[in-house]
């Protein structure tokens, strides 16, 4: 026997069948959220793609309802992987990467590159992060979990003996 106070759960599946029907529906709230149409076909076919990928159990709500929620879940969880990767930006009109304009350009590249496999670890670290990968300095010294000033000073150490080795020059 119950206690009034206290409710009884009542536990109904989803059933998959009948997810598709809100399918309009969900496409329209993606496309809300996410501003292309492009964008909110793929946040429904993931959406659709978590959910259907187990049985769920709905309680005191309807199919519409989970999904939505679902639905915004997926878009927020997708929001936050992007936060995480690095923004990559289109090359400017004119410009050639190293190795594409000319033979010295290419030499020069693998003398960089050297210079740098050449240092010790804790310097070549940071100056990958910061220099080749394209991080602040607060993102490298979570990354390689050092103080920021750590970064800093390692950075200006590690730039001062690629310089160094590619002028040919001692200390």
């Amino acid at each position: 026997m119950s206690s009034p106070g206290l409710s009884l759960r009542r536990e109904t599946p989803l059933d998959p069948q009948h997810a598709a029907d809100h399918i309009d529906l969900l496409y329209r709230a993606a496309w809300g959220l996410c501003g292309s149409r492009e964008d909110a076909e793929d946040l429904v076919q993931e959406t659709y793609t978590r959910v259907l990928a187990k049985p769920r159990m709905l309680r005191r709500e309807d199919d519409l309802g989970y999904l939505l929620r679902a639905l915004r879940n997926t878009f927020l969880a997708r929001k936050r992987t992007e936060k995480r990767r690095p923004r990559t930006e289109p090359f400017p009109e004119g410009f050639e990467p190293a190795g594409g304009s000319s033979p010295e350009a290419e030499v020069e590249s693998r003398e960089v590159f050297a210079a740098i496999a050449g240092l010790q670890p804790d310097f070549r670290d940071v100056l990958v992060a910061v220099d080749v990968v394209g991080l602040s300095y607060d993102e490298a010294a979570k990354a390689l979990r050092i103080a920021n000033g750590t970064v800093m000073s390692r950075l200006y150490r590690a730039r001062q003996q690629v310089a160094r080795t590619l002028t040919g020059t001692s200390a």
